[in-house]
């Protein structure tokens, strides 16, 4: 049990220069007994009030360094303040605000939501066990307009779709990936890393791309990406919900259309997946 999207803001200043966290927090715990369960007995029950305020004093006392360090910190409260905890999961995810930039120069104290993709990440922990923590991208919607086909795929005599060798890849891409033993990491500097291995691995080169023969093959391209270039990820899930686009036939309006009017297809929609992990 426990308190789903405990929403706040916090706000923390250095001299002139504001910083901002707006997150959503969800904390679940598990305890010794099911005792409140089976008998109606709730004499080891920390109230969901009481969970979410906890969680608003460590934003007080701790500041929010980064969304892994707050989880970790709830975690660890909660294990060392009471010992009928067992288990907890706490998920944090973040309001994608970015400092405001006029003709160059960054705002000391004004902010853009700019919705390129939400941060989140998980940390969970069981007494006398390691702690876990995972973190991630979501609603990141990603397109290019070519360097992109599906071909040679399995036909039967249900099969419409014709083959295509240039068309349009789009799709919002989820993303979770669990980290080995936690150390010291500078976890902000490597979910930048990640995000930008991403970002590259889905587009290519940028003077002249790079061509995907599917969606599951530009999954795994991503998935390769970030396992080579950043070592502390040791398992990375990825989804793609795919969004198709149609070309407008407008013979009808005496145009010819070569790809520069499309349609979305907004249901129904593709989604690959796939987990890949080191050996």
């Amino acid at each position: 049990y426990g308190k789903n999207t405990i929403k706040f803001l916090r706000l923390h200043i250095e001299g002139k220069k504001h910083f901002v966290k707006e997150v959503e927090v969800c904390t679940h715990l598990r305890l010794t007994s099911a005792q409140e369960y089976l008998e109606g007995n709730n004499s080891l029950v920390i109230p969901t009030d009481t969970i979410k305020n906890i969680v608003l004093v460590l934003a007080k006392k701790n500041g929010i360094p980064s969304l892994e360090q707050f989880a970790i910190d709830i975690c660890n409260h909660f294990m060392t303040t009471f010992c009928q905890v067992v288990y907890v999961k706490t998920y944090v995810q973040e309001v994608p605000w970015q400092r405001l930039h006029e003709n160059g120069v960054p705002h000391i104290h004004s902010f853009i939501c700019v919705p390129d993709g939400i941060r989140f990440c998980e940390a969970e922990q069981c007494r006398n066990g390691p702690l876990v923590v995972f973190a991630g991208i979501k609603d990141l919607k990603l397109m290019k307009t070519t360097q992109s086909g599906f071909e040679g795929f399995y036909k039967n005599e249900h099969t419409t779709l014709p083959e295509r060798h240039d068309r349009i890849l789009c799709g919002e891409l989820f993303c979770k990936w669990s980290y080995g033993e936690c150390k010291d990491f500078d976890f902000d500097c490597i979910w930048n890393k990640i995000r930008e291995c991403i970002l590259e691995a889905f587009a290519g080169p940028p003077d002249c791309g790079e061509y995907s023969p599917s969606y599951q093959k530009t999954v795994n391209r991503i998935q390769m990406h970030v396992l080579s270039k950043v070592s502390q990820v040791q398992v990375i899930e990825v989804v793609l919900n795919n969004t198709f686009y149609n070309v407008l036939d407008m013979k009808n309006l005496g145009l010819t259309n070569d790809k520069e009017v499309l349609i979305p297809v907004e249901a129904p929609y593709g989604s690959c997946a796939c987990t890949l992990g080191r050996k």
